[in-house]
């Protein structure tokens, strides 16, 4: 076999960065070997890779064919190398996604208690709306995911999670909390709401619920993380339909207050995904079991 794994890591590290010199920093090779192991690998394919435009380097469709294949190779060596290691030995790491609202509310208190049992173990965790975490999983990028909207991805598995309750909130200065009063379908219809951005689990989840009985929801402003929105909310913006997680503590603060509605209670599914090419090892297996324990005692505090 002429392929090496070097040669797929500087393959990859030019398709990531656009450029040998690039590539040399992130593998931690001159830029001569960098560019002579993508040269060897050309060579022995038979193929350029990149098409050469100025002074960057652009995957042609060679490379675009080659990418998943070298992600999957190259994963499965990184596999082979720690699968083997327990979360309690030196040099373990996992590299977890969430999207925006379970990284920032629950991630944290997740990963701090699974660290008092696991001190060895180095996690990284990658944050951002459930669409770029899903990319993440497909391209290995992290061992497994928690996301807050469903998952459209083939090479993706998906496993329901946990059960988030949504509610209608909003400022108690704004005029709809000044009437005192259960709203009605038509008023909600007409408010100005504030929404996540789209391709966001939350945007779709909130769409999901509240479409079916308001049949339109006008948005006043979009905004990139339900942080940016409950605070929105709270200086009177609009209103706002949020995980009752994101939002407890203006609610206790008083500073927003919970809408009555007709509607039914609010409910989304949290799900756990990873790629159905990644090989599960011990580490992995063991955090999966514990965030599995983690929501099941979550949901049984709440009811």
């Amino acid at each position: 076999m002429k392929i090496t794994l070097r040669q797929l890591q500087i393959f990859l590290a030019v398709a990531q960065s656009g450029s040998t010199t690039a590539a040399a920093d992130l593998v931690a090779l001159s830029q001569s070997a960098a560019s002579a192991a993508l040269n060897e690998l050309e060579n022995t394919l038979a193929v350029q890779l990149f098409d050469r435009v100025g002074k960057r380097l652009m995957l042609n469709d060679n490379g675009r064919l080659l990418l998943p294949q070298a992600q999957h190779l190259l994963d499965a060596a990184n596999t082979i190398e720690q699968q083997f290691l327990t979360p309690d030995q030196v040099g373990a790491e996992l590299h977890i996604g969430a999207s925006t609202t379970i990284g920032s509310y629950m991630l944290p208190q997740m990963v701090a208690a699974y660290r008092r049992d696991h001190p060895q173990l180095r996690v990284r965790a990658l944050v951002a709306n459930t669409a770029d975490i899903v990319n993440a999983v497909s391209n290995f990028e992290v061992d497994a995911a928690l996301i807050e909207g469903p998952c459209h991805a083939s090479d993706v598995d998906v496993e329901q999670w946990m059960t988030d309750e949504l509610i209608v909130v909003a400022s108690p200065h704004h005029a709809l909390a000044a009437q005192g009063k259960k709203l009605t379908l038509t008023t909600l219809s007409e408010a100005d709401w504030l929404l996540r951005e789209a391709g966001s689990g939350t945007r779709e989840a909130v769409e999901h619920a509240l479409l079916p009985y308001l049949h339109h929801l006008p948005s006043a402003c979009e905004f990139g993380n339900s942080e940016a929105i409950k605070r929105a909310t709270a200086e009177g913006m609009g209103i706002s339909c949020l995980s009752r997680a994101v939002v407890a503590d203006l609610l206790e603060s008083g500073r927003l207050i919970e809408l009555a509605t007709p509607l039914p209670p609010l409910r989304r599914h949290f799900y756990l995904v990873r790629n159905k090419h990644r090989v599960l090892s011990v580490r992995l297996a063991s955090l999966l079991d514990f965030c599995r324990d983690w929501a099941a005692r979550h949901e049984q505090r709440q009811d």
